[in-house]
């Protein structure tokens, strides 16, 4: 699937006249949003509710929201990227990779450490909060401070009946209601094409962020480089904090700092493309993608599990 990105990004840079039409982007990045908002509700269905679980979700969900804000101010004070590109790059790092939390799982597995099963509920309600409060803070500028307060109508309108929200939130509470039962009966249309579509996105991805790249080299600068680095780190210590009182297992609290310090580059994209299409991808995808993943893969993961193994103690 990175590999398809690539070659999207190879072909741009190349000045390839291949693309996707408008439509059909738009139309995958729907049925992703669809997909793993459906596939989140199952998981939760599955487990069923317990006190731990509860603290898990809100407190993941309360990092995802947060975490945005975060990321904007340091954005804002560090580059010169407009309101929006800096909503847009925050909110892939208030929500998760499902990639990286995949890849630390199996970590966590080969070192011998039990882990909750339900963690795959906390990961699945991380995805969504980032992109409302990155919404918040890219749409705020279009309205007068005097507007900003909370009986705003218009701003939350906004906000909450977004096309991106509307669906990954919709299909999750219908992911929730039909339960494994749902999940079989719409198997073959929202979860077995998964991949395959996820490779025609990421190489529509690819293709937009390399455009972009060729119009925007210089907004690629060291220091919005370095925000890829360090903002999983910051991430992953505040996650370490709130772990503590959960009581979670030594994995379960490893499993727990990589989703708070993992970058999203499926469900934000997707729903960055519908919500913010003036965003640029070159900017946030490059980051997410091309930046934070190869690193949380190879110096993150075995850095959050040190982590979690030392809060265990």
């Amino acid at each position: 699937m990175v590999l398809f990105f690539a070659l999207g990004l190879a072909a741009a840079l190349a000045r390839s006249d291949l693309s996707i039409p408008e439509s059909i982007a738009k139309t995958l990045a729907i049925y992703l949003m669809m997909s793993i908002g459906f596939k989140g509700g199952v998981a939760i269905a599955g487990v069923g509710i317990d006190l731990r679980l509860v603290g898990s979700i809100a407190l993941g969900a309360a990092l995802s929201f947060l975490i945005p804000f975060i990321g904007f101010a340091l954005l804002r004070a560090t580059t010169k990227l407009s309101d929006i590109d800096a909503a847009a790059v925050a909110a892939h790092y208030g929500s998760i990779s499902i990639v990286t939390f995949v890849a630390a799982t199996q970590v966590v597995i080969a070192a011998g450490l039990p882990y909750e099963g339900w963690i795959v509920a906390v990961a699945a309600v991380m995805e969504m909060p980032a992109i409302l409060s990155a919404l918040w803070l890219a749409r705020r500028g279009a309205l007068s401070k005097s507007d900003l307060g909370p009986g705003n109508k218009e701003l939350f309108r906004e906000i909450l009946l977004n096309g991106s929200i509307v669906v990954l939130v919709g299909a999750f509470v219908i992911g929730w209601i039909t339960g494994p039962q749902g999940l079989a009966a719409v198997k073959a249309f929202l979860i077995d094409p998964f991949q395959g579509v996820l490779c025609l996105f990421l190489l529509d991805m690819g293709i937009v962020a390399g455009r972009g790249m060729r119009q925007a080299r210089k907004e690629l600068s060291p220091p919005l480089l370095a925000f890829g680095l360090y903002m999983p780190v910051i991430s992953a210590g505040l996650a370490g904090l709130v772990a503590i009182p959960l009581g979670l297992s030594v994995g379960g609290t490893a499993l727990f700092i990589v989703l708070a310090a993992s970058a999203s580059y499926i469900a934000v994209p997707a729903a960055m493309r519908v919500a913010l299409p003036e965003a640029r991808p070159s900017v946030y995808l490059t980051l997410s993608l091309g930046v934070t993943f190869p690193f949380n893969l190879t110096v993150g993961i075995p850095t959050y599990l040190l982590l979690a193994q030392w809060i265990g103690r």
